[in-house]
């Protein structure tokens, strides 16, 4: 079973990445292409997270899960805007 301070730290760790995320979002909005190396670091970065999550959920209890499926839902949500960012 997954501990309370792993789930904690997990869902930090996704938070950081959707913030980073975000910023590069932004980033690139404003300077269109010439962010490439930032934008895919943040959709690498997001892409682990929600791999390590998919592991972490197989040893979660269900009120744990479902804290791990609000967080995927945010990091797809970012992801999604990442990749269908219009240049």
């Amino acid at each position: 079973m997954a501990t309370r301070q792993s789930i904690e730290d997990f869902i930090s760790k996704c938070q950081q990445a959707v913030e980073f995320a975000q910023e590069q979002y932004n980033h690139t909005a404003r300077q269109e292409h010439y962010n490439a190396d930032g934008y895919t670091e943040a959709l690498k970065a997001l892409e682990d997270a929600y791999n390590e999550m998919a592991v972490l959920a197989l040893s979660a209890n269900s009120q744990q899960r479902e804290r791990l499926n609000r967080m995927r839902l945010q990091l797809q949500g970012i992801q999604n805007d990442l990749i269908l960012q219009r240049h």
